[in-house]
């Protein structure tokens, strides 16, 4: 079956799950996002407050799975966030670049997780993966992993910059192998970011992972991903692919800003600006 035969496949029976319970589900789903350098405390706060809020206006309604911040928001999400199962996720390690020395990413990444942060988001080095040196990505992963102790670390393979199939597979393989506990597309901060094709690629070597160790590793896409479609078809690329049991927040998160408000929306067949 070619990539395009596929694609319609999955994206036919994304259709068939477009339903309340499907919709809900991609929703507690959702790491919350807000990473813009205009981002402020009070903003911050805000944001987080509009998460407990929900829980009491939408009772009916699962939560987000966490919200998503810079390391040095942390503490403003700490204090302000009280509902129970919503997790704090930090970018760090010199997001969104990676370009910087390792000490000051295991110092920022542990710094996040000191201060509150449940898990951290860090991009893989690029500069030194698409040189060949992959013993130098390896070793990142792994010190920043160690760094931050029992927090789960999701490793950013910036999809749309490695492009080429085979480069995302070993990309993925080479993060889970040295200890990730979730592999992200994208950073959201580049073109192009999250797709479905990087998904199924992504997908199939977390699959051969966990036929190999058996250890489960999660699938964030992020970057991009608006629409009540967007969010089932990717809902679909890991049900066809690593099975139901995935379906869930502890395996899999969608990286949303906008996503949030549209799948709301579309549930209650109104136009709704919660977050």
């Amino acid at each position: 079956m070619t990539i395009q035969a596929e694609m319609a496949a999955l994206k036919a029976n994304a259709k068939t799950y477009n339903n309340s319970e499907m919709q809900q589900l991609a929703f507690s789903c959702i790491d919350l996002t807000t990473l813009n350098s205009t981002d402020t405390v009070s903003h911050v706060k805000a944001f987080a407050g509009r998460v407990n809020d929900f829980t009491n206006d939408y009772p009916t309604l699962p939560n987000v799975a966490a919200i998503c911040v810079y390391p040095n928001m942390v503490p403003s999400v700490k204090e302000v966030l009280n509902v129970e199962g919503v997790n704090i996720a930090a970018v760090a390690g010199g997001f969104p670049a990676s370009m910087t020395f390792i000490e000051v990413k295991v110092k920022e990444a542990r710094m996040a997780v000191d201060l509150g942060a449940d898990e951290i988001d860090i991009v893989l080095p690029l500069w030194a993966f698409l040189d060949g040196n992959k013993l130098n990505c390896q070793e990142e992963i792994v010190t920043v992993k160690e760094a931050i102790g029992d927090a789960h670390l999701k490793v950013i393979l910036e999809s749309g910059a490695l492009a080429e199939p085979e480069k995302i597979y070993h990309a993925a393989m080479l993060a889970m192998e040295a200890g990730a506990d979730f592999i992200k597309t994208s950073t959201g901060k580049m073109n192009p970011a999250a797709t479905p094709e990087a998904a199924v690629v992504i997908c199939r070597a977390i699959k051969d992972f966990w036929m190999k160790t058996g250890r489960k590793v999660g699938f964030k896409p992020a970057g991009g991903i608006s629409t009540t479609e967007d969010a089932l078809l990717y809902l679909t690329i890991v049900k066809e692919i690593l099975g139901a049991e995935w379906l869930n927040p502890e395996l899999f998160r969608i990286g949303a800003s906008r996503l949030a408000n549209n799948l709301l929306s579309d549930m209650f067949g109104e136009e709704i600006k919660y977050f």
